[in-house]
C-alpha cells in the first residue's frame, strides 16, 4: 500500500469530518477529491464507511442527551413520540437507499459533472431560502407534527444524487416546513444517525466480498480523521447557525461546483 494513499485517505477523512454536517454534501466533496487526486477505494466503500466516524462524533458530543432518551424511552410518551418521529422520518431514505443502492453506485457516484452541477444548484437553493422570510412554527425538535417528520425524511431521499446534501437536504426540508435554522439543523443531527448507521451497513454488507485486509488501514484511517474533525463541527454549527443562516454554505457550494467544473474542464 502506497503511503500516498494513507495521506490521501487521511485528507478525505478531514474533509469527511468537516462537511458531513453542515449542508455543502460530504459525499460530493469526497467523490470530486478524491477524482482529482486518484483516489479509487473498493467498491467505492471507503467514501461510506468512514462517515460513521462522523456519527460516533455525534454520540460522543449528544450522549448525555442519548442516554437520557434511551432510559425514559419505555415510559415517557414525548419520548416515544420523538424516537417514533427520527423513524418515520428515516423510513423514506431506508426504502429507496436499499432499492436504488447499485445505481447510486455504479452511476451517481461515478458522474463528477453531475456533482459539480448538484453542488451549484443546491448552493443556490440555499441562499434563497436563507434570504426568504420565513415564519418558523416549530422550535422543538421533540414537538415537530408527524407530517413535518415525515416531509423532512422525504426531502432527506434527494440526498441520493451525491451533491445535494443529505444535511442540506433536511435542513431546507426542514425550513419550508415551519420550522426555526436551529432546530432544523438540530433535527439533521438525530436524523443522521439510524440514515447514516444503516448506510454503513448496507454498504459493508453489500461489499463484503471485496473489502480486503489491505483495505481496512485506509478506512481507519479516514474514519479516524473523520472522527476528529466532525466532532468540532458539531460543537459550533448550532450556534453559527443561529446566529449566522446559511448563507456561507450557499456560496461555498457554488464556489465549489463552479471550480470542479473548471477542473474537468482543464484535467478532464
Amino acid at each position: 500500500m502506497a503511503s500516498q494513499t494513507i495521506v490521501d485517505a487521511l485528507l478525505l477523512g478531514v474533509l469527511e469530518g468537516l462537511t458531513e454536517f453542515i449542508p455543502v454534501s460530504s459525499t460530493g466533496h469526497i467523490l470530486l477529491a478524491g477524482h482529482f487526486l486518484g483516489f479509487e477505494s473498493t467498491g467505492k466503500a471507503f467514501e461510506v464507511l468512514i462517515q460513521l466516524g462522523a456519527i460516533l462524533a455525534i454520540l460522543s458530543v449528544y450522549f448525555a442527551r442519548l442516554w437520557s432518551i434511551l432510559v425514559s424511552l419505555p415510559s415517557d410518551r414525548s419520548t416515544q413520540y420523538f424516537v417514533g418521529g427520527i423513524l418515520l422520518a428515516f423510513l423514506p431514505a431506508a426504502i429507496i437507499g436499499y432499492l436504488a443502492h447499485d445505481f447510486i453506485k455504479t452511476v451517481l457516484f461515478e458522474t463528477p459533472a453531475l456533482i459539480c452541477t448538484t453542488l451549484v444548484l443546491g448552493g443556490i437553493v440555499l441562499l434563497w431560502v436563507d434570504r426568504w422570510a420565513l415564519n418558523p412554527r416549530y422550535d422543538d425538535i421533540t414537538k415537530y407534527p408527524w407530517k413535518v417528520y415525515l416531509g423532512i425524511g422525504l426531502f432527506q431521499c434527494l440526498a441520493m444524487i451525491p451533491g445535494t446534501s443529505r444535511s442540506g437536504s433536511t435542513i431546507v426540508g426542514a425550513l419550508l416546513l415551519g420550522t426555526d435554522k436551529r432546530s432544523a439543523a438540530e433535527f439533521s443531527f438525530f436524523l443522521a444517525m439510524p440514515t447514516m448507521v444503516g448506510a454503513f451497513a448496507l454498504d459493508l454488507f453489500k461489499n463484503r466480498d471485496i473489502l480486503t485486509a489491505a483495505d481496512l488501514p485506509i478506512i481507519a484511517t479516514g474514519f479516524a480523521a473523520a472522527f476528529v474533525v466532525a466532532v468540532f463541527v458539531v460543537r459550533g454549527l448550532l450556534n453559527f447557525v443561529s446566529k449566522r443562516g446559511y448563507a456561507l454554505f450557499g456560496w461555498w457550494r457554488i464556489a465549489v461546483g463552479l471550480a470542479g467544473f473548471a477542473a474537468l474542464a482543464a484535467w478532464g
